[in-house]
C-alpha cells in the first residue's frame, strides 16, 4: 500500500490556506516540518497517517538530540496538533495522536544583573554629579537619589516615580511602597539613600521657598506629564545616560536590571529567600525563585571551601 502521507499533507495545507488563512510563509514552515516528520516515521518503517504517539514521542525526542531549542521543538509540535486534528476531523484517523504529547519545557531565562562593582560605579557618578554646583543641579541631585532608593529597596520602576511625596515612616528609616494590586510594603533604607532623600527635600524647600518651584506637589518626583510625575521611560533613558558617563554598556542597563541586582546581591551576602520575596513584593515565592541561581552559586563557592574533600584536592594542586 503507498503512502498517502504527501496527498494529505497537501490537503492539510489546502485547508489552512483556504479556512484558515494562513500566510504564505505559515504553509511553508508547516510543509518543511511535516515533511520531516514524514521523513522520520519512513525511518522507523511508519506511515505518517499511521503514526501513534510513541512514533510522535521519538521524533520529538529526535529534535532535541540534534540540537534543536525548545521553541524550535515547540512549533514542530503545534505543526503535528494541527495536522493530525485534520486528520481526525476529516474521518482519515479514529484518534488523535498527539493528545498526550506534552510540550517542551522551555529553559528559563536568568535575570540579567549587576555586579556590585558596576553598581558601585553607577552610584559613585551619581554622587559625584549630585555635588557639582551650577545649573541643572535639581535634576542631578534627584537621579541620585532615585538611582539610591532603586538599589536600597528593589522597588520597580512604575513604584518609583509615582511615590508620594511623604513617603517616610516617623523614624524616617522604613520606605512605605504601593505596589501591585495596590499593596503596601514596608522597605528599610540604607544611610545612602536616607542621606541622599534628605538633601533632595532641602533642595526642593530651598527652590519652593525661592519662589521658583510651582505649586507643591503630591509627588515626590513631581513632572509637567498626564500623571503629574515623572514618567518611567524619562527615568529609564536618564539611568542609561548616567551608565554611559559611569563608563558602562547602556545596553546592559535599565531600572529593572536594577531590581534584579538588588535582590541578586542579597542573596549573596545571606539573605533569605523568603525576606526577599516580601521585599520585592513577589506574592508567590515561585516568582523569587528565579534568583536560586544565586544561592545555587553560593553553595558551590561554600563548599568548595570549607569542604574538607575540596580543601585536600586543592593542597594536592
Amino acid at each position: 500500500m503507498r503512502d498517502l502521507g504527501l496527498a494529505h499533507i497537501e490537503s492539510f495545507l489546502e485547508m489552512m490556506s483556504a479556512e484558515r488563512g494562513a500566510a504564505g510563509n505559515t504553509l511553508q514552515s508547516y510543509e518543511r516540518d511535516l515533511d520531516d516528520l514524514r521523513a522520520f516515521l519512513l525511518e522507523r518503517g511508519q506511515r505518517l497517517t499511521e503514526a501513534g504517539s510513541a512514533d510522535l514521542s521519538a521524533y520529538l525526542q529526535s529534535l532535541a538530540a540534534r540540537g534543536f531549542a525548545a521553541t524550535s521543538q515547540a512549533r514542530r509540535l503545534s505543526a503535528m496538533r494541527q495536522f493530525y486534528k485534520f486528520l481526525f476531523t476529516e474521518g482519515l484517523r479514529v484518534d488523535d495522536p498527539t493528545g498526550i504529547l506534552d510540550a517542551p519545557k522551555k529553559a528559563r531565562a536568568l535575570p540579567k544583573t549587576l555586579t556590585v562593582s558596576d553598581v558601585d560605579r553607577l552610584l559613585l557618578q551619581a554622587a559625584e554629579e549630585a555635588e557639582t554646583e551650577g545649573p541643572g543641579l535639581y535634576g542631578r541631585v534627584r537621579m541620585q537619589v532615585m538611582i539610591e532608593l532603586l538599589y536600597a529597596t528593589g522597588m520597580r520602576v512604575s513604584e518609583l516615580v509615582s511615590l508620594p511625596a511623604r513617603v517616610l515612616d516617623q523614624e524616617g528609616r522604613f520606605l512605605m511602597v504601593r505596589g501591585k494590586g495596590n499593596k503596601e510594603r514596608l522597605v528599610p533604607l540604607s544611610r545612602t539613600a536616607i542621606a541622599a532623600l534628605a538633601r533632595f527635600r532641602a533642595l526642593k524647600e530651598e527652590i519652593a521657598a525661592a519662589g521658583k518651584g510651582g505649586e507643591e506637589s503630591a509627588w515626590l518626583f513631581p513632572a509637567n506629564s498626564k500623571e503629574g510625575h515623572m514618567p518611567r521611560q524619562v527615568f529609564a533613558r536618564d539611568l542609561k545616560d548616567l551608565a554611559i558617563r559611569a563608563g558602562l554598556d547602556p545596553a546592559s542597563l535599565s531600572p529593572h536590571v536594577m531590581r534584579h541586582a538588588f535582590a541578586s546581591h542579597l542573596l549573596e551576602n545571606g539573605a533569605d529567600l523568603r525576606v526577599v520575596q516580601e521585599l520585592l513584593g513577589h506574592q508567590d515565592i515561585s516568582t523569587t525563585q528565579i534568583y536560586t541561581h544565586v544561592l545555587e552559586e553560593r553553595l558551590h563557592q561554600l563548599v568548595q571551601t570549607h569542604h574538607p574533600l575540596a580543601k585536600q584536592a586543592k593542597n594536592k594542586d
